[in-house]
């Protein structure tokens, strides 16, 4: 019976069942532990990539959310799940021109159907104000910036700092000014490199490379390493094919989870598991916050093998608007059947 309705749903949802990856048994509040039994069943299905070396094998470590859809919402039941997702690689899928990331309208139903149901948070390295382009819903939070440009939906509590003040929470405010002469110094820095380019997301700046050609990855590396040099208020990190100009401050997706839990109200509470999806190393830092509270579901967006510490995994966003559905039809279900 369980078999035909996973069957059915997969059908549906456009996944097949993999009889060659039976996933292990995982308790969803601690790191999944491969050496218990699973008793021959799934939960869900996720298609395994054929022709990517390891990947089976990695499954087995970070089983898939879906296929573990049942055990997730089995440790979920009573209590206050707060949903983070990250954009780009997650709710919309990795294009080479950044201004063409655009999520689909059924992703966004679902993130609004999600958000009707769980406090959710979109949390994006890019600039606030253009993920809230992308994603076009006034019933979530927004934080741009990898978390350091925070505003809570307008039907929500008023979005405060830690002191009281009204508006959008921005810890590294008095970065700015060197944020944006930055962003000029890098724009005169990369001009001659073929492909190169830059996005002002506000309080970092993104420096994608994806259209680079190959040979030339280095010497860009080496140019914007070199100008960001010792400079004590800058630091930089990497993505996936993008270099980023940070303030040095102290703060990333884990401090804006972090923040967000407090701003809703959840910071003690012991009934709160935080829902992380994300497939970049900077979601690293909120899969940490999640493992440390040994509670929650850190989930990784991911074809291919790398190292995480992640617990779960999704192959790629058509799952996550598999899982996000599937998540908000569950809790239709549990209202309805208490009333």
């Amino acid at each position: 019976m369980m078999m035909r309705k996973l069957t059915k749903f997969n059908h549906t949802m456009g996944f097949q069942i993999t009889h060659s990856n039976k996933p292990k048994k995982v308790k969803p509040f601690s790191c999944p532990n491969n050496d218990d039994d699973n008793n021959g069943g799934t939960n869900g299905g996720s298609l395994i990539p054929d022709d990517v070396p390891g990947y089976a094998s990695w499954l087995e470590k970070h089983p898939s959310a879906l296929n573990m859809f049942d055990s997730i919402t089995k440790e979920a039941k009573g209590k206050k799940v707060v949903v983070f997702l990250d954009y780009d690689g997650t709710l919309s899928p990795i294009v080479d021109d950044p201004d063409k990331a655009f999520m689909s309208a059924e992703m966004r139903m679902a993130v609004r159907e999600v958000a009707k149901h769980f406090p959710t948070s979109i949390i994006s390295g890019r600039r606030r104000e253009r993920v809230k382009e992308f994603v076009q819903l006034s019933n979530v939070y927004y934080a741009g910036s990898h978390g350091l440009d925070i505003t809570a939906p307008p039907r929500a509590v008023k979005a405060c700092d830690k002191k009281g003040n009204e508006g959008a929470f921005q810890p590294a405010k008095l970065f700015l000014p060197a944020i944006q002469e930055m962003s000029i110094e890098l724009e005169d820095t990369i001009r001659e490199i073929q492909g190169a380019r830059i996005e002002d997301n506000k309080f970092c700046i993104s420096v994608h490379y994806r259209q680079v050609p190959p040979k030339d990855h280095e010497m860009l590396k080496e140019k914007v390493q070199s100008l960001v040099g010792n400079r004590p208020n800058i630091r930089l990190t990497e993505g996936k094919m993008v270099l980023e100009v940070r303030p040095s401050i102290e703060w990333n997706k884990g401090d804006a989870l972090n923040y967000l839990l407090d701003t809703l109200g959840f910071s003690n509470a012991k009934d709160v598991l935080p829902l992380y999806i994300g497939d970049d190393r900077t979601d690293e830092d909120a899969f940490k916050v999640i493992a440390s509270r040994r509670e929650g579901f850190p989930i990784i967006v991911s074809s291919i093998p790398k190292d995480t510490i992640a617990w779960f995994s999704l192959r790629d966003p058509s799952e996550v608007l598999a899982f996000l559905l599937r998540l908000a039809k569950w809790k239709k279900s549990e209202i309805h059947f208490f009333k």
